[in-house]
């Protein structure tokens, strides 16, 4: 039977995959779109914001109706806007009058998709019968960052081949991917987050629970000590290097991806042996050593140093906390999970904004923005200390 759900586990797999494409193939063809259709970049971008701040209301609107319409119902959804959107990419800008209008669509609608699915792939994977679920998380987030490292190389390569005009049938070529997974998530054997006959926690009686709230900062700084250094990596590659844009922008963000998903690859295939908790706790510990390299060191390429070694720490931090919340609130339910990505949303988008505003308080100098970030990596030990504490004293984490 434990067979039948590797299967499972290799559809939530790709599944991060899609993630990855819906969230990093459009931001490479910003200049493209500007070209194309006269739009000015400063518009272009506000795609970004879109992007997010729709799955940031897809997490919290799943919250209530996933569990009404069930896993594989939800999941076929993900795929199919998540298709629909690529596609859209290709087609609305080209038969609506307004350009920017084509592609505000088509980004909402792979938004919806992205967002379904990070609500629902952790609860699927948790929810299969298998032994070392830590082991499991932390591999299925790894795929996300092989996702945007494939993202990345392969479409780069096509524009290289067959040049960049021919973007819509790398786009046509993406779609396929979450087409291809639909097919797998309606016959893929699912089963329930609880046992039957068990409900889960609703969210008026999740936050009643003191151990919710250290979650929550946890996922929160999780997602704020990734991305506060993540969304700089290419300036700092095109300092250290002396490269132009685009080699920055494949090098920085390449070596952080990269190493992130080596570290979640690491946890999934050795997890058993290693604490969690001094895992998580080690890898914050990097994780503010690797701020104050990018920050205090003279030299730029120490700098772009720091943020590789930024990306093998922060790796753990995500599933981990996802990890923690599963073992911690047993019966936490699609709920938990859907305000614990809402929670880490909030810090992708946070982070670089925190780093972004002192940056600015500071005369522009973004070495203090990535000092004050050192904050995050902070809180989420604390976090993890709370927990432990909390743990302790009042035993089963989901009493209130």
């Amino acid at each position: 039977m434990k067979d039948n759900y590797k299967k499972t586990i290799y559809a939530c797999f790709v599944g991060y995959i899609v993630q990855a494409i819906v969230n990093n193939f459009v931001p490479l063809l910003f200049l493209t779109f500007e070209k194309n259709y006269q739009i000015p970049l400063r518009q272009i971008t506000m795609l970004i914001s879109f992007n997010f701040g729709v799955q940031l209301c897809t997490d919290l609107a799943a919250a209530k109706f996933v569990d009404k319409i069930g896993y594989r119902t939800a999941a076929l959804f993900a795929h199919v806007f998540s298709v629909l959107g690529l596609v859209g990419l290709t087609i609305f800008p080209e038969i609506l009058p307004n350009a920017f209008a084509g592609l505000l669509i088509a980004v909402i609608l792979y938004a919806i998709g992205g967002g379904l699915l990070e609500v629902i792939i952790s609860p699927i994977v948790e929810s299969c019968p298998t032994a070392n679920k830590e082991k499991a998380m932390s591999l299925l987030h790894s795929f996300y960052c092989w996702g945007h490292v494939a993202v990345v190389l392969l479409s780069t390569a096509f524009f290289v081949i067959f040049g960049i005009e021919n973007w819509k049938y790398m786009a046509l070529i993406w779609a396929i991917v979450p087409l291809m997974n639909a097919v797998a998530f309606a016959k893929v054997p699912i089963v329930s987050l609880l046992p039957e006959g068990e409900q889960g926690m609703g969210i008026r009686q999740l936050c009643k629970n003191k151990l919710f709230w250290v979650l929550m900062l946890m996922m929160v700084c999780s997602g704020a000590s990734e991305q506060g250094v993540s969304q700089w990596a290419s300036t700092f590659a095109e300092m250290g290097l002396g490269v132009g844009k685009t080699i920055g922008d494949l090098t920085g963000p390449m070596a952080f991806a990269i190493l992130m998903g080596s570290a979640r690859a690491f946890y999934g295939k050795f997890g058993d042996r290693i604490d969690l908790d001094r895992f998580m706790i080690g890898s914050s510990i990097l994780c503010i050593a690797s701020y104050l390299c990018i920050s205090l060191s003279p030299s730029p390429f120490f700098s772009l140093i720091g943020c590789a070694i930024c990306g093998l720490s922060v790796g753990i931090m995500w599933p981990g906390s996802f990890s923690k919340a599963a073992a911690t609130l047993r019966n936490g339910g699609t709920a938990l999970f859907a305000l614990l990505a809402l929670a880490g949303d909030v810090g992708c988008g946070g982070g670089p904004t925190f780093v972004g505003v002192i940056s600015g308080l500071a005369n522009d100098n973004l070495k203090k923005g990535i000092l004050a970030g050192t904050v995050f990596p902070v809180l989420l030990i604390v976090g993890i200390w709370l927990l432990k504490k909390q743990k302790s004293t009042k035993g089963d984490g989901n009493e209130e």
